[in-house]
């Protein structure tokens, strides 16, 4: 029986354990896709106790943070919403949120969380009810005066190299120029451009937002042509303070293209309170998602896609809690030929940027790739790829389909590896749950004599998933 999260964990091979511990472990980490608020790196955030970290509290600007992930868990073991996202005891939150993690058997979370308790506190034993006033105390005590736990402490002790954070373009991105100011903060610190709100015109506050857009740039947007040029305005904004990606949260792709008069006339329906069609709806979004990428690639700007999920299932919790509280789900789309098409209508004009794409249904993994390997370009090796599993797909079975499915249609030694996308600063732990999964796989073609054993190759392999690919695809010295 192997040990519980022992130094071999998760590698079942003697491949996977060498090249793992030999190349891969201490390897640099590059999170280039995340959530966590610049503010708090700049102001060397302490939290309290551990429920801030895991379960959330009041962010610097006051406003609520948590993670979803555990909320999930919680929720499925029965645990009242006060004790989830309501203002309970931190620590009657933490005891319940233990219990759950107890019934986790073959949950990531069960992992992650375990591997945090490990990595930044020394804790050696599972996390479960009987221990959790232990755990609670001795973590509480590291959190507020462990010089190495403040949130720039948990980034250099992760060997963090580079952190993309998620933006919106109306951001001042007043953090970011702080944090550059610091001449020995260890790491790198770059926003990372997030549009959605300009797109999604079929959604609420949409008239607000182009507004609050507007007097960003200092004058009134009244077409969609005056979307785009002020969208790129901001891109040159976010280019001066570093932004090496932009990120797209959509439903699905759309590609429905049509003169600029047409989604002028789009737009200025809903700016007058009008309702449009899914049909007009997606002229526009088209329109603003082609002036972007062709941005993009002008200024070498990595351009990310997230489709395939459905939000805000729960209406009445939706009602109570709010977006991005845990009650989204896996969808089922019918897009990838709209992105063939999308990328064939900017590859005809030399504007298709690098791109990753992720997908939350695992159906998509195969159609993805295949397009992709449609146009690669002599760019920048892999300038085409298929996103880390992500969400509820970030976990074992989740990474392995992901990596096979590259490995089948693509070429996996030049995939850009794995990012938090996360929240939390103590979520560095999922690079190395990462890690181990992709040298297990690895590993195991090595021995069944599906890849050489050769040291020179695995080696260049293993430190290119780790880091090496991402530093290279990114720019990051």
């Amino acid at each position: 029986m192997q040990p519980f999260m022992g130094k071999d964990f998760m590698l079942k091979n003697e491949t996977a354990r060498h090249i793992f511990h030999t190349y891969s472990e201490e390897m640099p980490i590059i999170d280039y896709h995340c959530h966590i608020p610049p503010r708090e790196i700049y102001e060397d955030r302490r939290y309290n106790n551990i429920a801030e970290v895991w379960l959330g509290g009041r962010s610097a600007d006051g406003s609520y943070f948590g993670d979803h992930y555990k909320w999930r868990v919680m929720r499925s073991n029965g645990v009242p919403e006060n004790l989830v996202t309501g203002d309970a005891d931190p620590y009657d939150k933490f005891v319940e949120f233990a219990k759950a993690l107890e019934m986790a058997i073959g949950n990531p979370m069960y992992h992650w969380s375990n591997l945090e308790l490990h990595k930044y506190f020394g804790i050696e034993e599972a996390l479960t009810v009987d221990n959790a006033k232990e755990i609670w105390d001795k973590t509480s005590d590291m959190l507020q005066n462990d010089p190495n736990l403040s949130v720039r402490g948990i980034i250099r002790q992760s060997n963090v190299r580079f952190i993309g954070t998620t933006d919106d373009p109306v951001d001042s991105l007043e953090w970011h120029e702080k944090l550059a100011e610091i001449d020995d903060l260890g790491f790198e610190v770059r926003p990372s451009y997030r549009p959605d709100k300009a797109i999604n015109i079929d959604k609420p506050g949409f008239k607000e937002y182009i507004e609050k857009l507007g007097e960003v740039v200092g004058r009134k947007l009244e077409t969609a042509q005056d979307v785009c040029d002020a969208l790129n305005e901001r891109i040159d904004f976010f280019k001066k303070h570093g932004c090496r990606a932009s990120d797209h949260g959509i439903d699905y792709v759309m590609y429905r293209p049509c003169p600029i008069e047409e989604a002028n006339a789009v737009f200025a329906k809903v700016m007058a309170g009008e309702s449009i069609t899914v049909e007009e709806a997606e002229k526009y979004q088209t329109t603003i998602l082609l002036s972007l990428a062709k941005k993009y690639h002008k200024e070498n700007i990595v351009m990310e896609i997230h489709f395939s999920c459905t939000r805000n299932v729960n209406g009445r919790m939706f009602g109570i809690e709010g977006p991005d509280t845990g009650f989204d789900t896996i969808a089922k789309t019918n897009c990838t030929d709209d992105l063939g098409r999308l990328f064939s209508a900017l590859d005809a004009t030399g504007e298709l940027p690098k791109t990753i794409v992720f997908s939350l249904n695992s159906s998509d993994f195969d159609p993805i790739t295949t397009i992709l390997g449609c146009f690669q370009s002599d760019e920048v090796p892999g300038k085409m790829q298929l996103g880390a599993a992500w969400w509820f797909l970030d976990t074992r079975d989740g990474m392995e389909e992901q990596m096979k499915s590259l490995g089948r249609l693509g070429l996996l030694g030049n995939f850009v590896g794995m990012l938090t996308d996360s929240r939390s600063f103590l979520s560095y732990t999922r690079h190395d749950y990462f890690r181990r999964i992709a040298c297990n796989i690895i590993g195991q073609w090595v021995e069944d004599g599906e890849y050489p054993n050769n040291e020179a190759s695995l080696k260049k392999i293993v430190e290119g998933i780790s880091f090496n690919n991402a530093a290279r695809y990114f720019g990051i010295e």
